[in-house]
């Protein structure tokens, strides 16, 4: 196993930088951890119990993401229903840090259908975003009812341009918060302002952790089978790694999903669109429950 952390006081100081703005948070929630193969996996729930047979939404955090960064599109998701959010094993964030050299998605479809057994009684629909919109479509576990996939990895190879490489490199090698805001840049639609919250936390990691590539498209026999379980796909206009009409085809072709481009955002929906997003997910869940 590889850990995320570059060592441990690196790991401390991720850890209190999420701590910390989770209990700012101003929100009444509950936070915890639970025990699965992968090691401690931390949550935060929040929202109302689920009514009659209606699912419950686990929110799964895309790379270098966690509950701490996911606060405003979780509020938004709270408003109507009870919101898991999972911090992932192996990246920056409250869950273990140590993550597998090979064969990652495979290891964390077995981790989510141990972590929605612990922690997500009854139905979910999982909600994941990039890396972990892969993790759910990884995950064949009978509790998810549906899933909602934002900028999914997983379906097709993320692209990376030059222009975008050029921002990442200096970014890994003498980090900066002027470095983060650049590489951010290149990651929202043009002239969409970036959170300060996010340049201070991709300076944090840059300069805490081993960040992760993103996973190879699962198996195509894997797809297929998830065709079973109702889906619904989105990307923002302007996603540089994942452009609509190459990831598109691909969601129609593999899972046999509805597909929607969000206007005015690129590969961070959950920050650029939280209450597009929102209404989304809301839409798709009564879908689930007449289904």
């Amino acid at each position: 196993m590889n850990s995320v952390y570059r060592d441990e006081k690196a790991q401390v100081a991720v850890r209190r930088w999420c701590e910390d703005r989770i209990a700012a948070w101003g929100v009444p929630h509950v936070r915890g951890e639970i025990p699965t193969s992968a090691g401690a996996t931390a949550f935060v729930t929040v929202g109302p119990e689920p009514r009659g047979d209606g699912p419950a939404v686990v929110l799964l955090p895309g790379t270098n993401m966690n509950a701490a960064l996911c606060l405003p599109l979780v509020e938004e998701l709270a408003r109507r229903r009870r919101v898991t959010v999972l911090d992932l094993p192996g990246q920056p964030g409250l869950s273990a840090g140590g993550r597998p050299r090979a064969r990652r998605l495979d290891w964390y479809g077995k981790w989510l259908a141990e972590a929605l057994a612990e922690a997500v009684p009854g139905p979910a629909v999982t909600v994941g975003h990039s890396l972990g919109a892969a993790v759910a479509l990884g995950c064949a576990s009978p509790r998810i009812a549906g899933r909602v996939l934002l900028s999914s990895a997983g379906v097709v190879r993320l692209r990376v341009s030059a222009r975008l490489m050029a921002a990442t490199v200096p970014w890994l090698l003498r980090p900066s918060p002027a470095r983060s805001t650049a590489l951010l840049r290149h990651m929202t639609a043009p002239g969409c302002p970036v959170p300060q919250r996010l340049d201070t936390w991709m300076d944090l990691v840059a300069r805490s952790c081993r960040t992760s590539l993103a996973p190879p498209p699962l198996p195509s026999a894997v797809l297929d089978r998830r065709r079973s379980v109702p889906a619904l796909a989105a990307v923002g206009r302007f996603d540089p790694f994942l452009p609509p009409d190459v990831l598109g085809p691909a969601v129609r072709r593999h899972l046999g999903a509805e597909f929607r481009v969000i206007e005015g955002a690129g590969h961070l929906l959950p920050d650029e669109a939280p209450g597009e997003v929102s209404a989304m997910v809301e839409e798709f869940c009564a879908t689930v429950v007449k289904g």
